[in-house]
């Protein structure tokens, strides 16, 4: 019989994102961060190839981020609506974990597994980050796919990619509950 971990279940099923644009300082210092990126790194990886790894952006890093990402918006013709948004992801953050998918050669690991477990480490973190009681946000966005800009923003290599920028900080309020999907309607059972 399986020895239960009720408080990791409740978790689980009660967990949810803070919005990014909710979330404020303080942050997690270096020592509270790396307990929250050490829980990250402990996600599936086939193969233990560690097709990924973070960037830690702090203030003026995330303000230069948003600079780039206007010029970036403007040399690909987007409209300032969405121009807006973008450079509000970098410049109202406080701390951002850039996590990044740079896989690895490999004749047993096909890339899309070592694209999968960067993502499961984009949800490690956010997890560890909510568990230690900090507000946390999984973002993406346009800026994070332009070789551009994360050639030039991040220093990514050319087989490099953005798998998610989790965002932490402290919230300022506990979204509502929103609805869960339908079990029943995404579920299929198979016996035999």
């Amino acid at each position: 019989m399986p020895t239960p971990n009720p408080a990791a279940l409740d978790f689980l099923l009660t967990r949810r994102s803070r919005p990014a644009k909710t979330l404020t300082g303080p942050v997690p210092d270096r020592d509270a961060l790396s307990v929250i990126l050490t829980a990250a790194a402990r996600t599936p990886d086939h193969g233990k190839l560690e097709p990924w790894r973070f960037i830690v952006l702090e203030k003026n890093a995330l303000l230069r981020l948003s600079l780039l990402v206007a010029s970036r918006g403007a040399a690909l013709g987007h409209d300032d609506e969405t121009i807006t948004k973008a450079v509000n992801q970098y410049a109202n953050s406080d701390l951002a974990v850039a996590v990044i998918h740079c896989p690895k050669p490999s004749p047993k690991i096909p890339e899309i597994e070592q694209i999968y477990s960067a993502g499961a480490v984009c949800l490690s973190l956010l997890n560890a980050a909510l568990a230690s009681g900090w507000g946390a946000n999984w973002l993406s966005g346009w800026a994070s796919h332009d070789k551009a800009f994360i050639t030039q923003g991040l220093g990514l290599a050319a087989d490099e990619s953005v798998a998610g920028f989790i965002h932490i900080g402290t919230e300022t309020s506990a979204p509502p509950e929103r609805p869960r999907p339908d079990l029943d309607a995404i579920t299929t059972w198979v016996s035999s």
